[in-house]
């Protein structure tokens, strides 16, 4: 065997142990999507609150609130049901399995610090401490990359880490919180998806 062949095989075994162990079927469109939802969503919220609140962002009526969390809750469900179309048909494309054990990993990674960040946003939205939940969500949203990106696309550890620095940014300064929850989970993901589309996805 030449030198050559050798190499040739270990890239190939190095590439297999990679695909067995992270689920590399993310789509770089189901960032773009989800960056253009949270802008919606965002203009949605911002009109609201200014219109029926007093002109100010931090002081919520209680059927302006509860709004404002349907209309969030319908952008994360958008997002996660267009993740899931669009990155299963990218796995069937790419003959990868959609629900093995490397999936499962990045999902339990994924939804556990999410999770505790989502409960403790809420406990702070009921106390009526809407300036910092803007950098909590953040916060926690980073957290959740970095921690899922173990097991998928290592790439993705560098949108945690900018979501994170946001969310410091915007708890130093809460009166920019709403405005840096726009940029990072709506012009972040767009950015970062379509790098993600054409390094990832394009060329296939």
């Amino acid at each position: 065997m030449s030198n050559e062949d050798y190499l040739k095989d270990l890239s190939e075994i190095k590439d297999l142990m990679h695909r067995s162990s992270r689920f590399i079927s993310l789509s770089g469109l189901s960032g773009i999507l989800a960056g253009v939802y949270a802008l919606i969503g965002a203009a949605v919220v911002y009109w609201l609150v200014i219109t029926y609140s007093g002109g100010t962002l931090y002081i919520f009526h209680g059927w302006v609130f509860w709004t404002c969390m349907a209309v969030l809750l319908m952008v994360a469900s958008l997002s996660a049901i267009t993740g899931i179309i669009l990155t299963t048909r990218k796995a069937k494309k790419n003959e990868e399995k959609i629900w093995d054990s490397s999936s499962k990993r990045l999902l339990f990674n994924f939804l556990v610090p999410l999770a505790v960040g989502g409960i403790y946003c809420f406990i702070i939205l009921s106390q009526g401490r809407y300036g910092q939940t803007g950098g909590l969500m953040l916060i926690f949203y980073g957290l959740a990359l970095v921690s899922a990106s173990k097991y998928s696309l290592g790439d993705i550890k560098y949108l945690g880490y900018i979501e994170i620095v946001l969310g410091l940014i915007a708890s130093y300064y809460p009166g920019y919180g709403f405005w840096l929850w726009v940029i990072g989970f709506g012009i972040m993901h767009i950015v970062y998806g379509t790098w993600m589309h054409f390094k990832y996805d394009a060329n296939n």
